[in-house]
């Protein structure tokens, strides 16, 4: 990882965390206990609150794959595994991380981020549901907060630093990165994280291996992941340290650990082989678990891990997480040479990987004759044929487009990918009633969504047909999700001003900065700079002891200056 981002990560999260810190302590209050002396350290709310603000700050960086349909798959993913944990009812969220090591890390709130890096060299959705399986138990069994809990020996902001900046950063496997966490002082810090982490990796392994088998995965999946890992390692890399995998350095593997968890899923495997003929977690037990919780997908309901219409959708995501966090122009080459010289690597996924290059690369054209034939062999498959219409949209078959978009929201009402992607078609080339119809469809979904492409996609089609105030909310609302609370509140003030607002917008607009305000105040209170905060002080050289991280400077005892 590039050592200026993973910095400036480093400092957003140190902003979010030093504010959440102060405001606990201003208030004087006991947070209340949960069970353990760790959890009257950090409320629930707390938590969840600090992975929102981690999140907003990593797409200001742009560190995330925001795509709504890899998010849907990788939240269905995580949701199927969440129903067959121990905590079915606690919050999580699931996110793809834009970086090619080859890593996953979960942060306060349930927040579980996959690397693309760890998606693309995944062999099986199966060893990908391990992995995240693996994280899931470190939330499950309360591993974030006995750290926060063993952290509170060293100061407050360093405490903070473990729960945020060194669980997203210090496992990134870049020598840089290690560095500028030193720079700051918390290298004593961070080596006692990694210490921490392989003491409870073995439990984390084993509820990740029971969660596998309650959702019906093969529990042989993580220990064969993680083995294949370290025969790549051991194969490829003779042993040097500084070609460790990211994830074997944050999740050392040792040969009896890998043999503790086949043994572990054998176990599990004699016992499922023991059940009667039929789902592991079929919907009577679902509903008895864990409805009635919003977040929690019924695992029943979710596609087949064969796909629809026989393809593999495991396959065709994890192509499009490989396109969508690279190059395209350059991937377009890698599916081109690969197609043309390996007669294994014609496969549907790889075939649909080039399409999406294609597209992505301006060649829409070609992108059209390469789908073709998939979605002859495989013609109800909605991924290929919104492909197909995002393909035609860019080679300039605009009504053709338009036609397969119409229909498949016809299909699938609600489905973001879908609606967004006819959206798009709808307001760019379209009429003003064109995009007065899109932003219709898009407006059901704003409600508890924090993608701020979709803000972004309505405010344009809202702004197109007329109505220009719902769009400025929008475009607030999307800057405030891409880690840009300063530049959201002055585009709501600014829109206060305005004399043609009637009572509800008025209301509405106020309300949206009385809830960004505590926020703005103690950002500006502590003077942290950010892109959009010109109050701040600028970015100082390490001097008198003094390290900054980003935009943020702090001293060797941990205060913030």
């Amino acid at each position: 990882m590039n050592r200026t981002p993973l910095a400036r990560l480093v400092a957003a999260l140190l902003c979010a965390n030093l504010a959440l810190g102060a405001q606990a302590q201003d208030r004087d209050v006991r947070l209340p206990d949960l069970g353990s002396s760790a959890n009257a350290l950090i409320s629930p709310q707390e938590a969840q609150d600090y992975g929102a603000a981690m999140l907003r700050q990593m797409r200001a960086l742009d560190m995330v794959v925001d795509d709504p349909m890899l998010d849907d798959y990788i939240n269905d993913l995580g949701y199927r595994l969440v129903s067959g944990s121990e905590k079915p009812k606690e919050h999580f969220q699931f996110f793809i991380a834009k970086d090619n090591i080859i890593n996953a890390f979960a942060a306060p709130g349930g927040y579980i981020a996959v690397n693309s890096g760890l998606i693309v060299i995944t062999n099986s959705e199966s060893e990908l549901a391990g992995v995240i399986a693996h994280e899931i138990g470190h939330i499950t069994q309360n591993h974030l907060q006995r750290a926060f809990e063993a952290s509170k020996k060293d100061t407050p902001l360093m405490a903070l630093v473990l729960l945020g900046a060194i669980v997203a950063g210090a496992g990134a496997g870049a020598g840089d990165a290690a560095g500028a966490v030193l720079m700051g002082g918390q290298g004593l810090l961070m080596q006692r994280q990694i210490n921490f982490t392989r003491k409870d990796e073995i439990e984390a392994d084993r509820a990740g291996i029971q969660t596998l088998a309650n959702a019906g995965y093969d529990p042989n999946a993580m220990a064969s992941f993680f083995g294949r890992m370290e025969d790549t390692l051991r194969v490829g890399s003779g042993g040097d340290q500084g070609d460790v995998p990211a994830l074997l350095q944050d999740h050392p593997v040792t040969m009896d650990r890998i043999s503790d968890a086949k043994a572990r899923a054998g176990a599990l495997i004699a016992q499922q082989k023991q059940r009667p003929s039929g789902s592991t977690l079929d919907k009577a037990q679902w509903e008895k678990s864990t409805a009635p919780i919003a977040y929690v997908k019924d695992p029943t309901a979710l596609a087949s891990r064969d796909g629809k219409g026989g393809l593999d959708i495991y396959g065709l995501m994890r192509e499009r997480v490989r396109v969508l966090s690279g190059d395209a122009g350059q991937l377009a080459g890698y599916y081109a040479t690969n197609l043309q010289n390996q007669a294994g690597f014609d496969t549907p996924a790889n075939r649909y990987g080039y399409a999406l290059a294609l597209v992505r690369s301006n060649r829409g054209a070609k992108a059209v004759d390469e789908l073709q034939p998939l979605l002859a062999a495989h013609p109800d498959n909605q991924v290929l044929r919104l492909a197909m219409a995002d393909a035609k949209l860019q080679a300039g078959r605009r009504a053709e487009a338009l036609v397969i978009y119409s229909t498949l929201n016809q299909q699938s009402p609600r489905n973001r990918a879908i609606a967004m992607g006819y959206a798009k078609a709808l307001t760019e080339g379209g009429s003003q009633d064109d995009a007065r119809q899109a932003a219709i469809m898009l407006m059901p979904m704003l409600d508890n969504n924090d993608e701020p492409e979709l803000y972004r996609t309505y405010a344009r089609a809202a702004d197109k047909a007329g109505d220009n105030i719902r769009a400025g909310e929008a475009y607030a609302d999307a800057s405030y999700l891409s880690g840009r609370p300063f530049d959201a509140m002055e585009q709501l003030k600014r829109m206060l001003q305005r004399p043609d607002l009637d009572y509800y917008a008025r209301a509405r607009i106020q309300a949206r900065i009385n809830d960004l305000t505590p926020l703005v105040m103690e950002l500006r209170k502590r003077r942290i700079q950010t892109d959009d905060n010109p109050d701040g002080r600028s970015q100082q050289p390490l001097q008198n002891g003094i390290g900054c991280q980003g935009r943020l400077c702090f001293g060797a005892d941990g205060g913030s200056r």
